[in-house]
């Protein structure tokens, strides 16, 4: 270890300087930095509380290996350039560190750099723990003290995430859920208990919020992120949103943040140039611009930025508790051809559009994140047939535990916008999943992306009259929940809101006084209750063997049927007619004989379906049929999907 002495000056003339000796960022620090393997960065980076001394004073560190010079200016010294404040370089590390002593939480922070050039330039802090409320820029000195009660749901959480278990996650974005007045989100600690509630009744296990990290354009949605390290002050201070995450962890309720390496913006105050040279970006624009976004792109071949991207996602898993992150844009990122035309982008060093640094980076994150925090989960939005996605590191993937499946999202929602007279032609689009279904560990994702920039609600989107929009989106919901694969459903749609998403708007709370749209959302907590009550609907998401079709083939009919299967428990069979024509004398073949129970109906009048009669068990004979022993033989309701198990014997 080395040590350095701080004078620490009062502001009264009068008193004479005393002496800090306060030791700084250790060799193996530095080391393991430039190395890229370091994982724990917010111990060493950034604004850090001074060990063994009380407040004021603070120990701050940088990243800016091509400045030089760098200081400190905020309101612990008026935001003078007064070089009392200077940071020392730590060795060849391109880190520099000092001490303020006057700093205090709440005081406002940047670093001021002098470029190899002479520029003199002000950038937030890139480990900042919080940032000033958005239009304003600045770091702040925080506490991130909170007394954690959720040693219950962390103790258990091994067994809660687990590929066997039920996992249904609901998708928000925080400012736009709900509003306490005109135009005005909840805080963190106003959000907590209502959030808790609707979830608990809507049987959902888990929270997706769309990017919490400080962003300065609130219609960004939070992926135009320029704080990795900082809860977005809007909704309250760091420990606001750790009481938050501790409420819903009490209430049973796991957290999952959208978290986005793949790109962040130009802002003159944030990463991009940060030290007069293209640090944390790549210097050429084919590697480092990202053509879609207009924002650059992390040169994930750098040690440094590696160690810095690791670190912020172990951040929120070690300081905030969450349970989870899904990594945004990860094609975008595995792929130097991204959006770019020929001659537009740099081949790897095999002559391939692959980039292998982006794969290694994954395959770092994923593993050192294994190692550390064996019970959280990693998701890939991932659009591509990129092979090994959820594979093991150790087996040459990529090492996520789940990718959204968005070609099963692309077709069921283009089948279904289908009017019901012409799906006999397309039902390759409704039965194609099956091909790849075990492929990869899916989540069945119905997210933001599908009800914005026009694209309308989900209903909206939906064929047919009122009636049958409702009827199909019931359908959408059974095909989400009886497919193999952990859910997710975006805000609004559990009730299905009609007008598409407004980050400007709360959700269309007003529309549960309809019953249409309360039969929606009844449906949702049939299904979430179903899916987790009947261990063949989740516990063998990931088994071919036990996943069968019934009927796949009648395109003429527009009707589907299969089996779940888990060992130890009873089958499902699972059935949708698409039309709104009831199938009367339907022969089903089944496994088991005896009294099959039904165990949801779409079309149940509680739902707001037809009511049509369908009894509420069937019996299976020993006719055979579709290769199996015993069949039934079921009138299947219009627009309808349907569940039914043999029944349990009487205990």
């Amino acid at each position: 270890m080395r040590r350095i002495e701080v004078r620490k000056f009062s502001r009264d003339p009068a008193r004479r300087p005393t002496l800090i000796r306060v030791t700084i960022i250790a060799e193996k620090d530095l080391w393991m930095f430039n190395e890229g393997s370091h994982t724990r960065l917010y111990e060493i980076l950034g604004c850090q509380p001074l060990t063994g001394y009380a407040d004021p004073g603070r120990r701050f560190a940088v990243w800016a290996p091509n400045a030089t010079y760098v200081s400190v200016a905020g309101d612990f010294n008026q935001w003078g350039s007064d070089r009392d404040q200077a940071l020392q370089p730590q060795g060849s590390s391109g880190i520099w560190a000092g001490v303020v002593p006057d700093a205090k939480v709440g005081d406002r922070y940047k670093y001021r750099l002098t470029t190899r050039d002479g520029r003199s330039v002000e950038r937030a802090d890139p480990l900042a723990f919080a940032a000033e409320l958005p239009p304003h820029t600045a770091s702040v000195v925080t506490d991130l003290t909170h007394q954690w009660g959720d040693g219950d749901w962390m103790r258990n959480r091994h067994t809660l995430q687990r590929h066997d278990r039920a996992i249904s996650m609901y998708e928000m974005h925080v400012g736009s859920w709900r509003h306490a007045e005109a135009y005005r989100s909840l805080t963190w600690a106003e959000l907590a208990e209502p959030l808790a509630d609707h979830l608990n009744e809507m049987g959902f296990t888990h929270v997706e919020l769309l990017p919490i990290m400080e962003h300065p354009f609130y219609g960004s949605w939070g992926y135009q992120t320029t704080s990795f390290y900082a809860p977005t002050a809007r909704y309250g201070l760091p420990t606001d949103f750790m009481g938050f995450v501790d409420a819903l962890h009490q209430r049973g309720i796991g957290v999952v943040l959208d978290w986005v390496p793949s790109h962040f913006p130009s802002d003159d105050f944030a990463l991009g140039g940060f030290d007069g040279t293209p640090l944390y970006e790549h210097a050429d624009p084919q590697e480092g611009w990202h053509p879609d976004w207009k924002s650059h792109v992390f040169n994930f071949g750098r040690h440094e930025v590696k160690a810095f991207l690791t670190s912020s996602a172990h951040y929120w898993m070690d300081r905030y508790h969450v349970d989870g992150i899904r990594v945004d844009a990860v094609a975008s990122m595995l792929y130097r051809d991204y959006s770019r035309a020929e001659g537009e982008w740099i081949p790897n060093i095999h002559g391939g559009r692959e980039n292998l640094e982006a794969i290694g980076f994954l395959q770092h994150l994923n593993g050192t994140i294994g190692e550390r925090f064996p019970d959280v989960i990693t998701v890939a939005e991932e659009s591509t047939a990129f092979p090994g996605v959820t594979r093991p590191v150790s087996a040459g993937g990529l090492g996520f535990h789940y990718k959204w499946d968005m070609g099963w999202m692309h077709d069921t929602l283009s089948y279904l916008e289908r009017d019901p007279i012409h799906r006999r032609f397309h039902h390759n689009e409704i039965t194609f999943r099956s091909v790849y279904a075990f492929s990869e560990n899916y989540v069945l994702g119905l997210s933001h992306d599908e009800v914005t920039h026009g694209k309308g609600s989900l209903l909206a989107k939906m064929a047919g009259d009122a009636w049958q929009q409702f009827a199909n989106l019931r359908v959408l919901y059974g095909n989400q929940w009886f497919n193999p694969g952990k859910k997710l459903l975006f805000m609004g749609q559990e009730f299905g809101q009609g007008p598409e998403w407004n980050h400007d708007h709360p959700v269309a709370w007003s529309q549960l006084g309809v019953a249409a749209h309360a039969g929606i959302r009844d449906w949702v907590v049939a299904l979430n209750t179903l899916y987790a009550s009947e261990p063949s609907l989740h516990v063998t998401d990931n088994e071919p063997a036990d996943f069968s079709w019934v009927v796949v083939d009648d395109g003429e009919n527009s009707v589907l049927a299969w089996l779940r299967h888990a060992e130890d428990h009873r089958p499902v069979l699972c059935v949708f007619n698409l039309t709104p024509i009831p199938r009367l004398g339907y022969r089903l073949g089944v496994p088991v004989d005896g009294t099959w129970e039904v165990l949801a109906n779409s079309d149940n009048e509680a739902y707001g379906g037809s009511g049509v009669r369908f009894a509420s068990t069937w019996i299976a004979d020993g006719h055979g049929a579709h290769g199996r022993p015993h069949s039934l033989v079921l009138d299947i309701p219009p627009l309808a999907a349907v569940a039914l198990a043999p029944r349990l014997p009487a205990r």
